[in-house]
């Protein structure tokens, strides 16, 4: 990834420094700048997470934060120093404001990596891969098998508010009139059940999981497809998310992810049960500075 210029951040800590003072962002007590702001996670034992409460990825399982980024982002954070994981439920398009706002230090959401979020913040290398795929009726009544089928056929798509799968849904045809923005997981699948749309796009790892846990519904989840954007296939790659004054931190936890992606048998002994299996690790090839090119 290119690295976000800190010419005036360097100027401004080396005066800091000569006059005796430190930078703290008015209100939080919170470094702006991000070389200290490891030591600081370690001093205080935590690190503050935002979550949207979308499983698999990062959702409350009675009083744990459970999901494939909080766990992987725990055994991180432990290596790194910072064993406790502080977590604050949010709606999943507040989740880059909400970092912005300084009101947690990493998004542990899961979060694909596109050159829209990247503009605003920077992410780790990648966490996993997984495909889309369409939830439809059981049966299948209009014989969809992606999102060109959809537009093809003039069906309605649900898609999760603020969530990639609307531009992958745009830029397959479907028009605006015909795309049905949700606010979580559940509402998607109640809205197929209902008859208010055809079908509801999302990874495949994510309809598997709603599939599961709605065990009784009449819906199934079709086989998994790459769509395209920008004539580039997508991979639908997450990772975690920080302020773009982060890069050290970035940087440390990018060190402690690569051992966990390059080990698939721990990679899946720890986030198996969450259906995250070798076919998600990412390869060693899939970078982010790549993705985030627009």
């Amino acid at each position: 990834m290119t690295t976000l210029s800190r010419r005036g951040f360097l100027a401004a800590a080396a005066l800091a420094a000569a006059t005796g003072c430190s930078r703290t962002e008015v209100g939080t007590g919170a470094p702006t700048g991000d070389s200290d702001l490891l030591a600081k996670l370690r001093k205080q034992g935590y690190v503050r997470v935002g979550f949207a409460g979308e499983a698999p990825y990062g959702f409350k399982d009675g009083n744990t934060l459970a999901g494939e980024a909080p766990t992987l982002h725990k055994e991180i954070f432990t290596a790194l120093g910072v064993p406790e994981l502080r977590p604050t439920l949010t709606d999943f398009s507040s989740l880059i404001p909400g970092l912005s706002a300084d009101r947690f230090d990493v998004v542990s959401a899961g979060m694909a990596i596109t050159p829209d979020r990247c503009a605003k913040v920077i992410f780790s290398e990648p966490e996993f891969v997984s495909p889309t795929a369409l939830m439809v009726r059981k049966g299948n009544p209009k014989q969809l098998t992606d999102l060109k089928s959809a537009a093809a056929d003039g069906s309605t798509v649900g898609v999760l508010t603020a969530a990639v799968e609307g531009d992958y849904a745009a830029a397959a045809g479907v028009p605006g009139a015909k795309l049905k923005a949700l606010a979580k997981q559940q509402d998607g699948l109640d809205a197929l059940v209902a008859g208010r749309i055809d079908a509801f796009a999302l990874t495949s790892i994510s309809l598997r999981w709603l599939a599961k846990t709605n065990s009784g519904a009449d819906v199934q989840v079709l086989d998994p497809f790459l769509p395209v954007l920008h004539g580039t296939k997508q991979y639908s790659p997450g990772g975690a998310v920080f302020r773009k004054d982060a890069d050290s931190l970035r940087d440390a936890f990018n060190t402690q992810l690569k051992k966990i992606t390059a080990d698939p048998a721990h990679y899946t002994s720890l986030i198996g049960k969450y259906g995250f299996t070798r076919a998600e690790v990412p390869p060693a090839s899939l970078r982010t500075a790549e993705l985030c090119k627009a």
